[in-house]
C-alpha cells in the first residue's frame, strides 16, 4: 500500500527549446522594435476571438474609469475649496457656532402601574394566540400622563363595544363624488426656496409660553397603553436590544442589528407617557448603541426608523444623547449618494463607508430615495451643516425633471448610473412609489410652504391618480386606487395605500381644493371595509376589489397568497388624520374595531402581538411569529393619538409625521 501510494520515481529535468538561429548560434539575440512588434502581433493573432475580446473591454474600462476618475478629482477639489471658503464665512457670520437648543418637554409623569389587564381585549379564548409590521418631534405638549382612574374601566369597554356593534351595520352609501375640477393654487410666498440651512439656535417653532394642560387620558387611550405595555414586555423579556421580537418562539430576529424596535418605539413611549420604559431604553441607546460596525443597512429603512427616530426623540426630550446618534448616523449613511446620477445606492456599510446597489440591480426603488428627504433636511437644520440637505434636494430636484411620468405618477425604478427611470409604464401608489407623493406634500409644509416645485409635483400627481387609478367597486360602489400597467387598469389595491386618505385630508388642512378632503372621505370608508368585510376584522396585505356585482361576493376579494396581515398602520394613520380635521367620531369606533380584533387574533398571552397570515380563518389565523418595529412606533402611537382630544397633542400646525410616524417640526419663519 505505501508503495504504491509512492507513486513512480522522480525524475528532475529541463527541457530547452532553441530557435533555428540559436541553435546554430546565428544571429543571437535579437531585441529590436521591429521585432518585438512582429512577436506581439504573432502572439495576439493566437488568442482566440473571446481572449481578444476581453482584453479589449477590459482596455476600454479602464480607460472610462481614468476619465470618471479625473472628473470626480477635479470636483472634489472644486468642492473642497469651495468648502474650506463656506467654513471661514460661517465662522466669520456665527463664531463659536452650538448645537441647537430645543423646547424641552416636562418629563412623562409616571403611568398608573396597576391597571388590570382587558378580558375583551385578550385572547381568552384562542387556544392558538396569533402574531405583526412600520418616532417624535419638536413638541410644545406636555407628556399626556395623568391621574385617571379606572374605578369604571371595565364598564365603559363593555359599553363602547355595544356602540362598535351598531356601527358595523351597514354603511349608507355615500353620494358620487366627481373627482375632476381645476387645480386650485393655494395662496404662498412666490419666493423661490431657498438654499440657506435655518438657523440651527431656532430649532423649534414653539414657545415653551405655549403649552397647555394636556387633556386627560381616556379608556380608550388606556388601553392602547396598555397594548404597549403587553408589547414591550415581550419585546423586553425575549428581544432586548434586537430588532425584532418573535412571540412565540420568545426569540428574536436580526435585520440591521441596531435595536430598530426599540428606537421606533421611543417617541410612542414618550407620548404614551410611559416614564419609566423611556428611561430603561434611553440607558440602552447610551450604553449600547454602536453604528461602528460591519454591517449592511438599507438607506431608507434605516433612514425613516433610526434617524428619523432618534430626531424626534430629541425633540421631545431635549436630550443632546439622541442628537448626537442621529448625526452619527446621518454622517454614516452619507456614502450612499456617491453615485454617478446622485441618486444614491439602496445598502451602505455603515462601518466601512461603502454603498452598493441590490446584488441583482444597479435599480433603486423610487419611494425609497424620495422619503429620506424630511430626516435629512432637519439634521441640516439642526447641526448647521448643509451637506445633508444638499443631497436629498438634489435627488428631488433631479426627479422633478425626468421623463417618463404619467400625468405625475412615477414608475416604481430609477437608476442609480443614468439617473433614469426604468420599468416604465407601471404606475401604483403601493409599495415602491407610496411615499414618493406622501413626501412631496410634507416637505412642501416642513419648509413652511415655500418650495413650489414640491407643491406642483404633488397636485399634478392627485390630478394623476384621479384621472388613470380611481374606480368604483360593486355592490357597495367604494372608491378605490387601483395599478395601472402598460394601459391597463388592475383592481388591485395594497393596504399601504390607505395612507393616502390621510395625505390627502393633511393637504386640505394645509389649503388644497376641497375635493381633496372628499376624496380622502370616500377612500377611507373604503380602507375601513378592508377590515370590516373580512372575517376576523382585519385588512390583508392586498385586496383586488370585484368592478360588478357578482351574486354571494362582496366588494373585496383576497387571493391566497395576499391574505397575511403585517399589523400595518397605514388606515389607522389615515384614521388619525380624518378625526383630527373632521371631529367625527365614527373614525374613532372604526380605530377601536381594529384595535380590539389585534388583541382578539394577533395578541401572545407571554408578551408581544405577532403577524398572521390568514385574516380569513377567525379560528386560526395562522400566527407568523413576528413582531415588526413599527407596531410601536407607528401602529399604536396613531391609536393613542386618534382616541385624543386633545388637538395640541403633536398640532398638526406645527409638527409633521415622517412616514415612520416620527413628528418632527414644521419650519417657521424666522
Amino acid at each position: 500500500g505505501a508503495a504504491a501510494d509512492a507513486g513512480p520515481p522522480r525524475r528532475d529535468f529541463i527541457s530547452v527549446t532553441l530557435g533555428p538561429e540559436e541553435a546554430v548560434g546565428v544571429g543571437g539575440y535579437n531585441n529590436s522594435k521591429a521585432w518585438r512588434r512582429r512577436s506581439c502581433w504573432r502572439k495576439w493573432k493566437q488568442l482566440s476571438r473571446l481572449q481578444r475580446s476581453v482584453i479589449l473591454f477590459l482596455f476600454a474600462f479602464l480607460a472610462v474609469c481614468g476619465v470618471i476618475s479625473y472628473t470626480s478629482m477635479g470636483e472634489a477639489w472644486k468642492s473642497l475649496t469651495n468648502k474650506s471658503l463656506d467654513d471661514q464665512r460661517t465662522e466669520q457670520e456665527i463664531p463659536g457656532l452650538k448645537l441647537a437648543n430645543p423646547v424641552v418637554l416636562p418629563a412623562p409623569q409616571k403611568a398608573d402601574a396597576n391597571h388590570g389587564d382587558y378580558p375583551e381585549l385578550s385572547l381568552q379564548r384562542q387556544p392558538k394566540p396569533p402574531h405583526v409590521r412600520r418616532g417624535p418631534s419638536n413638541l410644545q405638549i406636555k407628556a399626556p400622563w395623568r391621574d385617571t382612574r379606572l374605578n369604571t374601566e371595565h364598564s365603559t369597554i363593555r359599553a363602547v363595544e355595544g356602540l362598535v356593534q351598531a356601527d358595523k351595520e351597514e354603511k349608507t352609501e355615500k353620494s358620487i363624488i366627481s373627482w375632476r375640477g381645476a387645480v386650485i393654487e393655494p395662496d404662498q410666498s412666490t419666493e423661490p426656496p431657498s438654499s440657506k440651512i435655518k438657523d440651527p439656535e431656532k430649532p423649534s417653532s414653539v414657545e415653551a409660553g405655549e403649552q397647555k394642560e394636556p387633556v386627560p387620558v381616556n379608556e380608550r387611550q388606556l388601553a392602547v397603553i396598555e397594548a404597549f405595555r403587553h408589547a414591550w414586555r415581550g419585546y423586553k423579556d425575549f428581544a432586548w436590544g434586537h430588532d425584532e421580537l418573535k412571540p412565540l418562539s420568545k426569540s428574536y430576529s436580526e435585520w440591521f442589528g441596531l435595536g430598530l424596535t426599540l428606537i421606533d418605539a421611543l417617541d410612542t413611549m414618550w407620548i404614551l407617557g410611559l416614564k419609566e420604559e423611556f428611561e430603561e431604553a434611553r440607558k440602552w441607546v447610551a450604553n449600547d448603541l454602536v453604528f461602528d460596525k460591519n454591517v449592511d443597512v438599507n438607506l431608507f429603512e434605516s433612514t425613516i426608523r433610526i434617524l428619523g427616530g432618534l430626531l424626534s426623540t430629541y425633540h421631545l426630550s431635549g436630550d443632546s444623547l439622541f442628537l448626537e446618534k442621529a448625526k452619527d448616523i446621518g454622517n454614516r449613511l452619507m456614502p450612499a449618494f456617491r453615485t454617478p446620477s446622485k441618486i444614491p445606492y439602496s445598502d451602505v456599510n455603515i462601518g466601512r463607508g461603502t454603498a452598493h446597489p441590490p446584488r441583482w440591480t444597479s435599480d433603486s426603488t423610487v419611494a425609497e430615495v424620495t422619503s429620506i428627504q424630511l430626516e435629512f433636511r432637519e439634521l441640516s437644520r439642526l447641526t448647521g451643516d448643509e451637506k445633508f440637505q444638499k443631497a436629498v434636494d438634489e435627488v428631488m430636484k433631479h426627479v422633478h425633471t425626468l421623463s417618463g411620468k404619467n400625468d405625475g405618477l412615477v414608475p416604481m425604478f430609477i437608476n442609480t448610473n443614468s439617473g433614469q427611470f426604468t420599468h416604465l409604464g407601471v404606475f401604483t401608489l403601493g409599495a415602491r412609489a407610496d411615499s414618493y407623493y406622501e413626501y412631496l406634500l410634507k416637505q412642501w409644509i416642513q419648509g413652511g410652504k415655500k418650495e413650489n416645485e414640491l407643491l406642483e409635483d404633488y397636485m399634478r400627481a392627485i390630478e394623476g391618480v384621479k384621472k388613470h387609478l380611481l374606480q368604483r367597486s360593486a355592490p357597495k360602489k367604494l372608491t378605490f386606487v387601483g395599478e395601472l400597467a402598460h394601459g391597463h387598469f388592475s383592481a388591485k389595491m395594497d393596504h399601504l395605500v390607505c395612507f393616502l386618505p390621510g395625505t390627502l385630508a393633511l393637504g386640505a388642512h394645509n389649503g388644497l381644493p376641497a375635493d381633496h378632503m372628499k376624496l380622502a372621505e370616500a377612500l377611507i370608508e373604503t380602507c375601513y371595509q378592508m377590515y370590516a368585510q373580512v372575517e376576523t376584522g382585519l385588512s390583508p396585505e392586498i385586496v383586488h376589489f370585484n368592478l360588478h356585482t357578482q351574486k354571494g361576493h362582496k366588494d373585496v376579494e383576497i387571493k391566497p397568497a395576499d391574505r397575511h396581515n403585517l399589523l400595518r398602520p397605514e388606515t389607522v394613520e389615515s384614521l388619525f388624520y380624518m378625526y383630527r380635521f373632521t371631529g367625527d367620531k365614527k373614525y374613532q369606533d372604526w380605530g377601536w374595531e381594529i384595535l380590539r380584533n389585534f388583541n382578539k387574533y394577533t395578541r401572545v398571552p407571554t408578551g408581544g402581538y405577532t403577524s398572521i397570515n390568514n385574516v380569513q380563518n377567525p379560528s386560526n389565523p395562522e400566527p407568523r411569529d413576528k413582531m415588526e418595529s413599527f407596531f410601536l412606533g407607528e401602529t399604536l402611537k396613531y391609536m393613542f393619538l386618534l382616541f385624543s382630544d386633545d388637538i395640541d397633542l403633536i398640532n398638526l400646525d406645527k409638527y409633521v409625521f415622517n412616514t415612520e410616524a416620527h413628528p418632527l417640526p414644521i419650519w417657521m419663519p424666522a
